[in-house]
């Protein structure tokens, strides 16, 4: 029997979000919609342009983020990441904790150092714009990784980001082929349009000979594949995972599997901060997948939920408003 839903390794970052306007984003020579890595000199500058506005602080990091998701929905999930000995890594550690997901964190003491941030920017269009400080997390490596948890788990995750990281890429494989020994589901993200342009290398390895489960929204779909009309993206996508989980916002997601094409509409949501939606959407996917439910079923909770995550500022969801989805859940497969 599988001890844990889905193990995952990615990034610990902890997210400071911010309200900005698109002046101030370009005066900040921020790409907008991207994720760009800068250095604590930039993230310092960057500090200083924002100083006074109001940032909320939480636990991030995508595949972070889609653990905390999986938890709160009553899955059991684990999380291989790096921080580093400082009050940032207590307080990612904690945040774990305090959800439920089981990590490498609680068993070695973490190195000296600065644990790794991100500066989520969001403006009135409800986009956000990354600009992540790495620190400790870019020295992921395989030291992270539980083999005994992995070969125990029903699913096993990688978060796309650490394309960009060679030791956390080379732990990210290893960790790819004890799950592929053990007979455990493969799953990944594209996350972000900058590592498919810059790392893609690393995506494609990630990829390998193929996936369980591949999860990107439309864009990053398109440049992925260098096409733009949907159906030749769709029917590129379908050659490199057995089931494919292709967002595109507004109107829902589609689901692609054994040649099938399964549309799915997207709940009806005001959008105010788009940050942490497909982390959720991958979660609570993951989390309907795991317990029994048909991939249609769970693209419906999964849209729901990153419904929910982008009617609101911040990428996770208040217990209370968690309790509501699943309850909604409920009453769609009665």
């Amino acid at each position: 029997m599988s001890h844990y839903d889905l193990y995952a390794i990615g990034n610990a970052l902890v997210d400071s979000e911010y309200a900005v306007t698109e002046a101030l984003l370009q005066r900040m020579g921020v790409a907008k919609r991207h994720m760009t890595l800068i250095d604590s000199t930039q993230r310092a500058a960057l500090l200083a342009h924002v100083h006074g506005v109001h940032s909320g602080r939480t636990g991030g990091g995508s595949a972070g983020n889609t653990v905390v998701a999986l938890a709160q929905l009553g899955g059991r999930a684990f999380y291989s990441c790096r921080v580093a000995d400082d009050e940032l890594g207590a307080f990612y550690r904690d945040d774990l904790i305090a959800n439920a997901v089981a990590s490498n964190l609680t068993h070695t003491k973490p190195p000296p150092g600065q644990t790794g941030s991100c500066m989520v920017f969001v403006t009135p269009d409800a986009e956000r714009s990354l600009c992540t400080f790495l620190g400790a997390t870019a020295d992921l490596d395989s030291t992270a990784l539980h083999p005994h948890e992995i070969i125990k788990s029903k699913v096993y995750y990688m978060e796309g980001y650490l394309a960009a990281s060679p030791s956390g890429l080379a732990a990210a494989l290893q960790g790819r082929a004890i799950a592929r020994q053990a007979g455990v589901a493969l799953a990944a993200t594209l996350s972000d349009m900058s590592m498919i342009n810059f790392c893609r290398p690393g995506l494609d390895a990630m990829l390998g000979d193929g996936l369980d489960y591949l999860f990107c929204n439309e864009e990053e779909a398109q440049v992925w594949c260098g096409l733009q009309e949907l159906d030749s993206v769709c029917d590129r996508l379908g050659q490199v995972a057995r089931t494919v989980c292709l967002t595109r916002s507004a109107k829902g997601c589609i689901v692609l599997e054994k040649g099938r094409r399964t549309e799915v509409p997207a709940a009806a949501v005001e959008a105010l901060d788009t940050n942490g939606a497909g982390d959720m959407f991958a979660g609570a996917f993951l989390y309907a997948a795991t317990h029994g439910h048909s991939h249609a079923q769970a693209a419906w909770l999964a849209n729901l939920a990153a419904g929910q995550v982008v009617s609101r500022y911040g990428s996770r969801l208040p217990l209370a408003a968690v309790a509501e989805i699943k309850q909604c859940f409920e009453h769609y497969l009665a």
